[in-house]
């Protein structure tokens, strides 16, 4: 072989070196592109989800405190209806007590603004504090009761003192006022338990979610009674037992296509199958949880199907080898390796209804509920409804309890989601 023969096959394999050199370099590069696309995704999805909740919690956290000003009140029997503590003269027992830690004041219409700091529910704070202690009555004790809205906006500094006297909620002579009482050691901005622990008010610095945590509990409780036996039930029937043929296959399209349906349209059909035809009451959580279940149904069948369906078939074959009914091999072998599955995707369905809000407006609970139901068909509210309540509220307090709202209802989300995970690994085999 002479010798040009030879330089031209060693150039060749020089040349095809070079040219797999080149490939895996444009791979690895592509890797690497896919790489960088993938975590500048998530970083994207990680930093809008951060600037969410960050700004939700900022807005929302001066609703976590509130605003209360401490001084003594001496409880009047004279002002007191001994037979019926409902009907006294709170109004006038807790202004009395709260204008005698301010100067005199002489004029009428001065004392009435003076008043004003004090919360407009202020009274029914103190008469629940007598009716729970009679004993009081005739006694002088200290109360920290809370201040009026506009104040509570002005102590957090939400309302500022350098704007004009025309564009502020609060006037200069209740500023002076204010200044007294803060120089006087008598405002405290303690934790608002009232925002959990109490239901709904027209006052902003009384108002809580109480009764639509209490309203959403019921309801979720209803759609879980029912959603979850029938959507595990279809989805066994459908993938254990039902033969394969055009009935079972529209089933499946539809069960499919319900799961895609826009959550107003099961409103629609719970406004007219349960409250026109069946006659149920407006508001009540049973209508509420039935309709949150037709919604969560179709998430269940697929999710449960799916876990059906990643049972191995090893499974099945091993427990018909040994003389096991088709009933035994999925009752006691392919459900319970599919629960894991199944589970979870019931607490996601159930999460995804506790967010829901057009199908509960347009069954009517979002009436304005100032205490907790005491059963599933008394009138309530739910969590979305009650923050899409605040939101359209005129009073500049109620933005910050909305923003507050929310952050409840992702916290009760990510308790559920957190379930599902614990759940999944709690009940998972493997095989």
């Amino acid at each position: 072989m002479s010798n040009q023969t030879l330089e031209a096959k060693a150039r060749d394999v020089t040349s095809t070196a070079d040219e797999e050199r080149r490939r895996v370099k444009r791979r690895h590069a592509a890797n690497r592109r896919m790489q960088i696309y993938g975590l500048s995704a998530i970083g994207f999805a990680v930093t809008l989800l951060g600037i969410l909740v960050g700004s939700l919690v900022w807005s929302g956290s001066p609703a976590f405190v509130q605003t209360h000003i401490r001084f003594e009140v001496f409880v009047d029997p004279s002002k007191v209806n001994q037979d019926d503590l409902y009907r006294s003269n709170w109004r006038s027992i807790a202004q009395d007590g709260f204008l005698a830690t301010l100067p005199e004041i002489p004029n009428p219409r001065d004392r009435r603004a003076a008043a004003g700091i004090l919360s407009s529910g202020a009274p029914y704070v103190l008469r629940d504090m007598i009716i729970s202690d009679p004993d009081l009555i005739g006694q002088t004790f200290e109360v920290s009761l809370p201040a009026s809205d506009p104040i509570d906006q002005f102590n957090k500094g939400v309302v500022t003192r350098d704007v004009p006297e025309d564009q502020r909620i609060v006037s200069n002579q209740v500023i002076e006022w204010y200044d007294i009482l803060d120089a006087d050691d008598r405002l405290s901005t303690p934790f608002n338990w009232r925002l959990i622990t109490q239901a709904d008010s027209r006052f902003p610095e009384l108002a809580g979610l109480s009764g639509a945590i209490v309203g959403s509990f019921y309801a979720l409780m209803v759609c879980f009674l029912i959603s979850f036996p029938v959507g595990i039930a279809s989805a066994v029937y459908l993938e254990e037992f039902a033969p394969k043929n055009r009935f079972t296959d529209l089933i499946e399209v539809n069960i499919n296509n319900l799961a895609a349906v826009p959550s107003v349209v099961f409103g629609l059909l719970g406004l007219a199958v349960f409250l026109q035809f069946f006659g149920l009451p407006r508001s009540a959580p049973l209508v509420g949880g039935m309709v949150l279940s037709l919604m969560t149904l179709p998430t269940i069948i697929i999710a449960t199907r799916s876990a059906l369906k990643a049972v191995p078939p090893s499974i099945r074959e091993a427990a018909f080898g040994v003389g096991a009914s088709r009933h035994q091999v999925v009752m006691h072998h392919v459900i319970p390796l599919a629960m894991p599955g199944a589970l979870t995707g019931t607490i996601i369905g159930l999460a995804q209804a506790l967010g829901e809000t057009a199908p509960l407006l347009l069954i009517g609970m979002n009436a304005f509920i100032t205490s907790d139901p005491g059963g599933m068909l008394d009138p309530a509210t739910a969590l979305p409804t009650q923050i899409f309540i605040w939101a359209d509220s005129p009073e500049r307090g109620f933005v910050a309890r909305t923003s507050a709202a929310i952050v409840v209802l992702i916290g009760f989300l990510i308790i559920m989601n957190l379930i599902a995970v614990v759940l999944r690994q709690r009940f998972q085999r493997k095989w």
